[in-house]
C-alpha cells in the first residue's frame, strides 16, 4: 500500500496548508519540464500526484485514512498537461494578486511606392502623401460602444478577462474566448466603427526623402503606420522608392555618366565645350586627337553619399559623330584629306593592322 503522507512528505495530521505547500515543492523539483527525459522524476512526479489528489479532498483523504490505498483515484489522469509556466504564474498571482490580460501589441506596418524624379532622388526632397490608414474612431473615441453607453461586464469570466481550470493544486488560466481578454462585452456597439474602436481613413502626411536614395531605397516612417492594439505602439511606415530616368544622365552608385557628341575636326583639332551638369553647364576643354570613348571627370559634381558631406563625380564621355549628309565641297576636302593622310596620324589604325598581320 502507498503511503500518501510519506510520498509528500508530511504528518499525517498535517493540515491542508501543509500539504499543499509540501505538493508545491515537491511538484517544482519533479515537474517533467525540469527533469526531461528522467523517466524517475516522471513517475515520482505522478506519484505526487496521486497523493495529492487524495489529501486534498476532505472526502478522499477521510477514505484513504479508514481504509488506505485500495485503487487510482477516479478521474486522475497524471497532470502532465500542466504549462510549467502556468505554475509560476499561478502561483504568482495567487502570492501577490496579479492576473493575465491580454498583452497589448504593436500596430501592424504600412508600405507606400513612392516615384521620384532623377533630381529629387539626388538632392532629396519632401513629398506629402495621402494613405489609407486606420485611426481611432472620432465618434467613440477607441472605447468601440455608443456614445452614452458603457460596455458589459463578461457574464463567462466575471470580468476578469480569463477562466480558470484547477486540476490538483495546479490553476490554469486561459483567455476568456467571450470577450477576448477584455474582461467586458460591447452591447451597444458605436454605429460608426460598429464597435472595432477604428476606422479606415485617408490621412495626408509629409515625408522627408534624403538626398543620394535611388531604386529599391527603402526609408522608414516611425510611428506612421497602424495603431496598436491594447495600448501598443504604432506601426511604421515604409517607402519604397523607384526613380525615374533621366535623358542625359545615367547613375552607376554615387557618380553620373553623361555621354556628349563631338564632331570629328573638334575631337582631332581640339576645342572647348559646354557640357551639362545637375546645376548647370560647365567649360570642358577638349584636347586635339581626343578619341570616341575618353571620359573626363568632374569631382563632386555626382549624387551625394547618403549620410555624409561627400558627392561622387561626374564622368563626361565624347563620342565622335560621324557627318551622314555631306555637301560637295565637304566631300571634296575630306577625300583630299585621305589622299594626304598616312597612317603615323592614325596610331589606333596602324596598331590594328599591324596585328593583323602578325596573325595572317
Amino acid at each position: 500500500m502507498k503511503d500518501y503522507y510519506q510520498i509528500l512528505g508530511v504528518d499525517r495530521n498535517a493540515t491542508e496548508e501543509e500539504i499543499k505547500r509540501a505538493y508545491r515543492r515537491l511538484a517544482m523539483k519533479y515537474h517533467p519540464d525540469r527533469c526531461s527525459g528522467d523517466k524517475e522524476a516522471e513517475e515520482k512526479f505522478k506519484e505526487i500526484n496521486e497523493a495529492y489528489e487524495v489529501l486534498s479532498d476532505p472526502e478522499k483523504r477521510a477514505r484513504y485514512d479508514s481504509f488506505g490505498y485500495t485503487r487510482r483515484p477516479e478521474g486522475f489522469e497524471g497532470g502532465f498537461g500542466v504549462d510549467f509556466h502556468d505554475l509560476f504564474d499561478d502561483i504568482f498571482s495567487e502570492f501577490f494578486g496579479t492576473s493575465r490580460r491580454p498583452r497589448s501589441q504593436p500596430g501592424e506596418d504600412l508600405h507606400y511606392n513612392i516615384k521620384l524624379e532623377f533630381e529629387e532622388a539626388v538632392f532629396g526632397t519632401e513629398k506629402k502623401i495621402t494613405i489609407p490608414k486606420k485611426t481611432v474612431c472620432p465618434i467613440c473615441h477607441g472605447r468601440r460602444a455608443r456614445p452614452g453607453t458603457s460596455p458589459a461586464v463578461c457574464r463567462s469570466c466575471g470580468g476578469k478577462g480569463q477562466v480558470t481550470f484547477q486540476q490538483g493544486f495546479f490553476r490554469i488560466s486561459r483567455t476568456c474566448s467571450a470577450c477576448g481578454g477584455e474582461g467586458s462585452v460591447i452591447t451597444t456597439p458605436c454605429d460608426r466603427c460598429r464597435g472595432r474602436g477604428e476606422v479606415e481613413m485617408e490621412r495626408t502626411i509629409t515625408v522627408k526623402i534624403p538626398a543620394g536614395v535611388d531604386t529599391g531605397t527603402r526609408i522608414r516612417v516611425e510611428g506612421e503606420g497602424e495603431p496598436g492594439i491594447r495600448g501598443g505602439p504604432p506601426g511604421d511606415l515604409y517607402l519604397y522608392i523607384e526613380v525615374k530616368p533621366h535623358p542625359l544622365f545615367k547613375r552607376e552608385g554615387t557618380d553620373l555618366i553623361c555621354e556628349v557628341p563631338i564632331s570629328f575636326p573638334q575631337a582631332a583639332l581640339g576645342c572647348e565645350i559646354d557640357v551639362p551638369t545637375l546645376e548647370g553647364k560647365v567649360k570642358l576643354k577638349i584636347p586635339a586627337g581626343t578619341q570616341t570613348g575618353q571620359s573626363f571627370r568632374f569631382r563632386g559634381k555626382g549624387v551625394p553619399v547618403p549620410g555624409k558631406r561627400k558627392r561622387g563625380d561626374l564622368h563626361v564621355v565624347v563620342r565622335i559623330e560621324t557627318p551622314t549628309k555631306l555637301t560637295k565641297r565637304q566631300r571634296e576636302l575630306l577625300e583630299e584629306f585621305a589622299r594626304i593622310s598616312n597612317d603615323d596620324i592614325m596610331p589606333q589604325r596602324k596598331s590594328f593592322f599591324e596585328k593583323v598581320k602578325e596573325l595572317f
